[in-house]
């Protein structure tokens, strides 16, 4: 599994004119399901997440995590990030689950997260979502589990 993960002070997904998923301060986190994951990947990516330090403390160096913070985390499946890129001029997807794959695993990590955390929000699996946030920092970071 993959998360591209955002400090943001808001974000929010929409679906045609509905907003299905909004958050305050917190972490924007886009997932990928890959071919082979299931609930080890679920629930270590989960842990990344919820204990990446990447909040600040109040010398100002980033030694909190959103679990220290209480802060939102909106989940955002993006099978496109696990695409490979790696020649030509076309992403190719083999590197990515099929849909029923991930948007099972994608949901498993919906309800961990939910019970490990308050405020967890989410996009809506496979529709045409629009994505609005505001990157604190900008802070981005790439976190891979296999």
């Amino acid at each position: 599994m993959i998360a591209l993960i955002q400090r943001v002070s808001e974000a929010a997904v929409d679906v045609g004119t509905e907003t299905v998923g909004a958050i305050g301060p917190g972490l924007l986190a886009l997932v990928a399901v890959q071919p082979g994951d299931g609930e080890a990947q679920a629930r270590r990516l989960l842990e990344r997440m919820l204990t990446y330090r990447v909040f600040a403390d109040a010398q100002g160096r980033m030694n909190r995590s959103l679990a220290d913070t209480g802060g939102g985390l909106l989940l955002v499946s993006q099978f496109t990030l696990a695409a490979d890129t790696r020649s030509g001029t076309r992403p190719g997807f083999s590197t990515a689950a099929a849909p029923a794959e991930a948007e099972r695993w994608f949901n498993r990590l919906v309800e961990l997260a939910r019970a490990a955390h308050a405020g967890v929000e989410t996009g809506r699996f496979g529709a045409h979502m629009r994505v609005r946030l505001t990157n604190d920092g900008p802070v981005t970071f790439w976190l891979q589990v296999q």
